[in-house]
């Protein structure tokens, strides 16, 4: 968000090639990050502090010392599991034979939908995506399992009332009502009434769907709190 120029080396003239305004630098992304005392061994900004601190002195020499600190432990620990015939299993990453990449597990390259996405965030490496039709894609779905369910007991219904009538003389009709016990008409069901068709739960799907749900709500309730611990 500073001033860029270019320098033009035959002539010594200095141009200006980007200058933001006060409102790009208003629109520019706060940086969060987790505290440092918060941060395990191996996380970027703890594993390269000394490296880091050396390059903000000026300090090559030292810089390229410890640099060469952690590259030698990385050696001694990866012969160790050679030696011991312990496999490295990466949490996060898979090897890709294909390429002979080391690939995210979690990447997610769609283009971002301003209209559908709310917030992307990591939570335990997992970055993940807050989408806005969630909760209708489910409302949906459990719509669609009420109302077939809602259709299959009106044509049982239907069916009883034609045994009925094939079975019984007319004027007795009333009198064998009884002698069905599914009810003629189903009302508009609330989500309790599943147990009134004897469904207890609508479809696995519902239920997971609802669980990925309330796993969201979890993870953007604790990134709000530790943004406002950041804030604070």
């Amino acid at each position: 968000d500073g001033e860029v120029h270019i320098n033009e080396l035959k002539n010594g003239s200095v141009e200006m090639f980007w200058n933001p305004t006060s409102e790009v630098r208003r629109q520019r992304l706060k940086r969060h990050i987790v505290l440092f005392e918060e941060q395990t061994d191996f996380e970027s900004e703890r594993l390269w502090q000394h490296v880091t601190s050396a390059i903000n002195k000026g300090d090559q020499h030292k810089a390229t010392q410890e640099k060469f600190v952690l590259e030698e432990e990385q050696r001694n620990a990866a012969r160790e599991r050679r030696e011991n015939g312990t496999e490295w299993k990466p949490l996060l990453f898979q090897h890709d034979a294909t390429t002979n990449e080391w690939r995210y597990k979690y990447e997610d390259l769609r283009p971002w939908d301003p209209l559908n996405d709310i917030a992307q965030f990591e939570k335990n490496g997992i970055l993940q995506t807050m989408e806005r039709h969630l909760s209708t894609r489910m409302s949906n779905h459990k719509t669609t399992c009420i109302n077939n369910q809602i259709t299959r007991h009106k044509r049982s219904a239907e069916d009883c009332r034609r045994r009925k009538t094939s079975d019984q003389p007319s004027n007795h009709s009333q009198n064998t009502e009884s002698s069905c016990s599914t009810p003629e008409s189903v009302q508009e069901l609330s989500d309790d009434d599943g147990k009134y068709l004897g469904f207890e739960s609508l479809c696995a799907q519902c239920g997971k769907e609802m669980n990925h749900l309330k796993e969201i709500h979890s993870a953007v309730l604790s990134l709000q709190r530790a943004q406002q611990d950041i804030h604070r």
